[in-house]
This record gives structure tokens, sequence and C-alpha cells, in this order.
């Protein structure tokens, strides 16, 4: 009997959606990018400003979590490739939820560091 039992529909328009949305995300991203010149966006100065803009750090929250979700997603599918046993698929499962969230949560906290907040 599996531990975690997921429908695989739901799970893929999650992960459709999740790569829609974080092309979405980047490509704003990389618009504000695109404002000043690139060797300049990078310096000190200009990435704490970043930092300190609400609706840039709402950008790179939601970047981080719609890549993380749809990356972790797509290395479970992989995993779930190598057997495909009801345990594995729950061991796999939960293993990349606790990945997943643990690269959100270290993820989120950089950020509020970087914000100040």
């Amino acid at each position: 009997m599996p531990l975690l039992t997921l429908r695989e529909s739901q799970i893929m328009k999650i992960h459709y959606l999740t790569g829609i949305g974080a092309l979405f995300f980047v490509a704003i991203h990389i618009l504000f990018r695109l404002i000043m010149p690139f060797g300049q966006s990078l310096e000190y100065e200009n990435v704490v400003a970043n930092y300190n803009n609400v609706y840039y750090v709402i950008l790179l929250e939601l970047m981080l979590i719609f890549i993380s979700i749809h990356g972790f997603n797509g290395l479970r599918v992989i995993l779930l490739e190598l057997k495909q046993t009801p345990w594995w698929e729950s061991i796999i499962t939960i293993l990349v939820l606790a990945a997943m969230i643990g690269v959100i949560a270290y993820g989120t906290r950089t950020i509020i560091i970087g914000s100040g907040l």
C-alpha cells in the first residue's frame, strides 16, 4: 500500500502551469535586467536597490516558488521512471516534497535577509 497517493493528471497540470508561470516570471526578471546595461545592473548598489523594491522582491519569491515546484516535480517524474512500484513512488514523492520545501524555505530566508525585512 502506498504511503502517499496523488493523482498523476493533477500533478502534471501543476507541472505545466508552473512551467508557463516560470517562463512568465523569468521574462519579467530579464526585462528588469534590461532597464540598464547588464554590467551596471550587477553592481552592489543596484543589487541592493533591487532588494528594496517590493515588486522585485515579490517577483523573486514567485520565481523561486514556480521554478522549485516545476524543477522538483520534473526530478520526481524522472526518478519514477527508474522503478515503478507504489512504495517507490510514495518515498520519492515524500523526499522530493521535503527537498522542495527546504529549497523554498532557504530561498525565502535569503530574500528576506536581502531585502532587510
